[in-house]
């Protein structure tokens, strides 16, 4: 899927340059939240960055972290946000020497994030920094890739916000940031050159993915899109830091959800 992922978004009308040619890029780095961390997961599912990898013969460097917001200036969360934090570890990578193998010719920049400023304790609460509302969050993800291309990237893929919205204010939310999200990149893009923009639909991906699971879950068990591989009890008011009573199933790629919030291997490898 990501190689496919990489010839559409060398077809999204967001630059002005024709996108990277097949087999060009040869090196993914990848910033976001949980859906993309391969590092903070506790429950044995694989993080769909490794399958795209793998699958398109590219090398990792992963920065996305648990829980992650845009900016914690705007949407506090106490996790390592995208610019307080993501950004701040890949400029000092990049400074001391870690980050050689980055050329901007062969290298892809890859953002994922949002989930978690229109979610709980941010804008689904009301719990945002005074006076900051979507639009903030929306032009904050924006401005990662004017950050990157200041510091010489050229190759990005803007995933827009997935399908958080079993409610109606979380379908306002996610629907109305999705299109400030692809107006603000169509403004820039003429603005940077040499770059080359893709905007990825993951909004319709999960969706699709939701409501036709029988095209991209592979398990032999009855496919579940509503259930969680990996599922925990918890006490009424039982903080989710404790382990809680969780039961794992056999045929996880019959699953769509990891966790509750997380998607599981099927899931995973058909975003890849």
């Amino acid at each position: 899927m990501l190689r496919e992922l990489l010839a559409a978004a060398a077809l999204v009308p967001l630059a002005l340059a024709a996108g990277p040619a097949p087999g060009q890029i040869k090196n993914l780095v990848m910033f976001d939240d949980s859906y993309t961390d391969i590092d903070g997961h506790e429950d044995g599912g694989t993080v769909w960055p490794v399958f795209a990898a793998q699958d398109g013969n590219f090398a990792l460097f992963p920065f996305a972290k648990v829980g992650a917001t845009c900016s914690n200036t705007l949407t506090f969360r106490p996790f390592p946000s995208l610019f307080e934090s993501q950004l701040p570890t890949y400029f000092s990578e990049k400074s001391n020497g870690s980050l050689t193998k980055l050329r901007p010719e062969d290298t892809i920049y890859t953002l994922w994030i949002g989930t978690n400023d229109v979610g709980a304790n941010a804008l689904l609460t009301g719990s945002q920094a005074p006076g900051v509302t979507l639009v903030d969050t929306v032009t904050c993800a924006v401005n990662w890739v004017k950050t990157l291309y200041n510091s010489g990237a050229r190759n990005f893929i803007f995933q827009n916000r997935n399908t958080t919205e079993w409610s109606v204010f979380m379908r306002e939310l996610t629907t109305a940031g999705n299109a400030i999200a692809r107006l603000e990149l169509q403004l820039i893009a003429p603005t940077l050159h040499g770059a080359h923009i893709g905007l990825f639909d993951s909004h319709a991906l999960l969706a699709d993915m939701y409501a036709r699971p029988g095209l991209y879950l592979n398990g032999s068990a009855p496919l579940n899109v509503t259930g969680a591989a990996h599922a925990c009890v918890y006490q009424f008011n039982e903080s989710q830091l404790d382990p809680g009573v969780c039961k794992d199933v056999p045929d996880r790629d019959s699953y769509l959800w990891q966790v509750a919030s997380s998607l599981i291997a099927g899931g995973r490898d058909a975003d890849a």
